[in-house]
């Protein structure tokens, strides 16, 4: 085993141990051949040295450019007003996307826990967040919005205290299916779910007794809640590898489109789309994850009050997509009804999304028409 200063590494040199960061996460496996790329990666995350298998070499074709990831015009330019295709994707090739769907949550719920202390600082270590997201992202068809709560329980049992945590990696997730189902490009995809995981960012910097509260909090208590969106546009102001719209997504995603929102009361057309786009997955998560002092809404009732809210505050082309693409991907789904009875949901009518056919023992139950209930939860998909 060698172990060689990064400025030492050859393109094909293989790795003999694991690459961690500082925070104890698994830049690059052992075992891994290094590219031009990698070797990108590791001098982003500041590595100093590797070691190498000096029995293991692969002969790999050196590129006719070694165009840095950000040109020079690019590194002219403040990080803050880089554009989305500006970015370096450095991370795109940095995982081993093979692991289980939720060992990569579980791994990002534990940088989160970390990250969300260092935010105290002002301190965001995006390109290991970037690194851990990236599993998720590859394998986005394992990821159903409505059956959240089934998949975290297999990582962590206390939903409760762990709210905050799994609720932004949720929102990041159904934020960039929001945006990959409106058409954005897949380069563009990761600020996205950036822009998700990193909305709420500013809570840490407000009260955790006031968050926690069961009852009503008063007008001052109020005020200090929505700061966090002020605190965490600040938390992110100075951090790289990530665009103006995460930084905006983190400020404006309690903003309306009828100027009713906080903190700046801006319409419409002043909204950055990733703004909106958050929006739309914080309030689904909010009221579908269990909380200390609340339960969990049914995710049909809350897409319900999504629609109601589509006029004047949520871009409702976004919900109207939302909802369509949510509620097609569950036909042949195990729920439980209100009433408590099971059944598989056979039919999606196109009118009412929301309200399904579904068969409870041989028995079809139109929700359209029988509206005393409703979809509670998913059993299984």
């Amino acid at each position: 085993m060698s172990k060689l200063l990064i400025a030492q590494v050859k393109l094909g040199d293989c790795l003999s141990k694991d690459v961690c960061s500082e925070l104890g996460g698994i830049i690059m496996p052992k075992g891994r051949v290094l590219t031009e790329r990698d070797i990108e990666v590791l001098d982003a995350f500041m590595v100093k040295h590797v070691h190498i298998n000096p029995n293991k070499k692969v002969e790999l074709a050196k590129p006719n450019s070694t165009k840095s990831p950000i040109s020079k015009e690019q590194q002219s330019k403040p990080r803050e007003q880089l554009s989305e295709s500006e970015v370096p994707e450095l991370d795109a090739k940095a995982t081993n996307s093979d692991q289980p769907f939720h060992v990569a949550w579980a791994d990002l719920a534990k940088l989160m826990t970390q990250v969300l202390n260092m935010a105290r600082a002002n301190q965001v270590p995006t390109m290991e967040l970037r690194t851990l997201l990236r599993p998720l992202i590859d394998q986005i068809k394992e990821y159903k919005p409505l059956a959240v709560q089934l998949y975290i329980r297999e990582v962590d049992q206390d939903l409760s205290t762990n709210f905050l945590i799994h609720k932004s990696i949720a929102v990041a997730l159904t934020t960039y299916l929001i945006g990959h189902w409106s058409g954005y490009s897949e380069k563009e995809g990761m600020q996205i779910a950036l822009a998700g995981l990193l909305h709420d960012i500013g809570k840490v910097k407000v009260d955790e007794d006031v968050l926690r509260k069961k009852e009503s909090l008063t007008e001052v208590e109020q005020t200090e809640v929505r700061r966090h969106t002020l605190y965490g546009y600040e938390i992110l102001r100075t951090a790289n590898m990530i665009t103006e719209g995460v930084k905006l997504a983190a400020l404006q995603h309690h903003e309306r489109l009828d100027g009713s929102g906080y903190p700046l009361r801006i319409l419409s057309d002043q909204i950055h789309p990733y703004a909106k786009m958050v929006a739309i997955a914080d309030m689904f998560h909010a009221m579908t994850q269990n909380r200390s002092y609340r339960k969990a809404a049914s995710p049909y009732v809350v897409l319900e009050q999504l629609h109601r809210q589509a006029f004047g505050k949520l871009d409702p082309q976004m919900v109207q997509l939302f909802i369509q693409k949510l509620t097609l991907i569950t036909q042949g789904t195990i729920v439980e009804l209100s009433d408590g009875r099971t059944g598989e949901i056979v039919f999606i009518d196109s009118i009412y999304p929301t309200r399904p056919w579904v068969s409870v023992e041989g028995t079809i139950i139109r929700l359209a028409e029988e509206r005393q209930l409703h979809i509670e939860k998913i059993v299984t998909d």
